[in-house]
């Protein structure tokens, strides 16, 4: 670990926000946007602008290492893409990942798709369309490895985060079998989960292995989905049933494999919906950080800070009230804010993608705000 008096400043403020120091500067980033494309049209960015400048973020310290999925299972290889029916104004689409998915014609991104069908019926269908495809030991996983690795060392070197992200356990079997499918199959079909689960951990388990023989790995990032608008989508008994054996084991053996046996691997689980329920259950695998704290959900960042003063916690900022013009913005800056640079350990962020219903200059009001806490 590089000496902290040596990092860069966008460096330290992340070291900062994971010690939960109280009243540190507030790193300045967002989740993302789906109000892009209009905000172009209307003039106010063109596809040249660089965002990070314009909205003044800080540069980024965290050096992200990939290869377990993103909102889907980590197939190699994917599926291929391809036009499976022509609907007018909607064609279907099988997706990298082996949905049917329903599209705009022409356009595939920044809106929700509507999935309409997902690969895994039962058994035979995971083992002859998707298990093979998630084989840990395939060598073109492997092909960019130290090419890659090596801009990992060098931003790890300079006191950089190294988060390992992966698609959690939840929104993999989902993606497998849809969002009503899977709930079935917790009941009718356990074995079945069991062996979906058992080979997400033994991919999971090798390539964070390969990662951990270059660098010591500061937090696993579990992109979950669990939770929706009143609670969690399984109970918390299905919960520690289907999912924490397989992220317990990998936890614990990512602990044992450090490089720097000082180094605590900080576990963050991110999901939309309502999470108090599940807050304390993930904490039992070792949770140390939650997002993105959905306030239409529920969900209020300052209240949780009070809760639970050592949870390192980023989003809470209602994307409604960044709709709702400045004055309603300047409100919750202000309830939210103050009490949560106190505090530390927060990263203000839209609780999801920046809807197209923002204005431009309403954002940059928002902003301008977060810039006074930046030191």
């Amino acid at each position: 670990m590089v000496d902290y008096r040596d990092m860069p400043p966008s460096a330290k403020k992340m070291r900062d926000f994971y010690a939960v120091k109280p009243d540190a500067g507030i790193i300045q980033t967002d989740f993302g946007y789906y109000c892009l494309e209009k905000w172009k049209s209307l003039g106010h960015i063109t596809d040249s602008t660089d965002l990070s400048k314009l909205f003044m973020f800080d540069e980024p310290a965290t050096a992200g290492i990939g290869g377990l999925g993103g909102c889907e299972a980590a197939f190699s290889p994917y599926f291929e893409v391809e036009v499976i029916e022509d609907r007018g104004e909607h064609e279907l689409v099988r997706d990298h990942a082996g949905r049917h998915v329903l599209y705009f014609k022409g356009r595939r991104s920044g809106f929700m798709p509507e999935y309409v069908d997902h690969p895994v019926k039962d058994m035979k269908s995971w083992e002859e369309s998707c298990k093979w495809r998630m084989d840990p030991n395939s060598p073109e996983r492997y092909e960019n490895l130290e090419k890659n690795m090596q801009g990992i060392i060098e931003k790890a070197k300079a006191g950089y985060f190294v988060q390992q992200y992966s698609v959690g356990g939840y929104m993999y079997l989902r993606s497998l079998m849809g969002p009503e499918g899977v709930l079935y199959k917790f009941h009718d079909e356990p074995e079945l989960i069991h062996d979906c689960m058992e080979t997400w951990f033994a991919l999971a388990d090798r390539v964070t292995a390969e990662h951990q023989k270059y660098v010591s790995v500061d937090e696993l990032l579990l992109d979950e989905d669990i939770c929706f608008k009143t609670g969690p989508l399984i109970s918390p008994d299905m919960i520690k049933r289907f999912l924490f054996p397989y992220y317990a084991q990998l936890i614990s053996n990512m602990k044992s494999r450090q490089p720097d046996k000082s180094r605590h691997l900080y576990v963050h689980v991110a999901t939309d919906g309502f999470v108090y329920p599940v807050i304390d259950l993930y904490k039992e695998i070792g949770m140390d950080y939650m997002s993105p704290f959905e306030v239409a959900a529920g969900c209020d960042v300052v209240e949780v800070g009070k809760k639970y003063p050592g949870l390192l916690i980023r989003g809470g900022i209602d994307k409604r009230i960044l709709a709702a013009g400045k004055e309603e913005i300047d409100r919750e800056v202000d309830r939210i804010m103050p009490q949560m640079k106190k505090r530390g350990g927060y990263i203000p962020t839209c609780d999801h993608g920046v809807p197209e219903e923002v204005d431009f200059f309403d954002y940059m009001h928002f902003r301008k705000r977060m810039l006074e806490f930046k030191d």
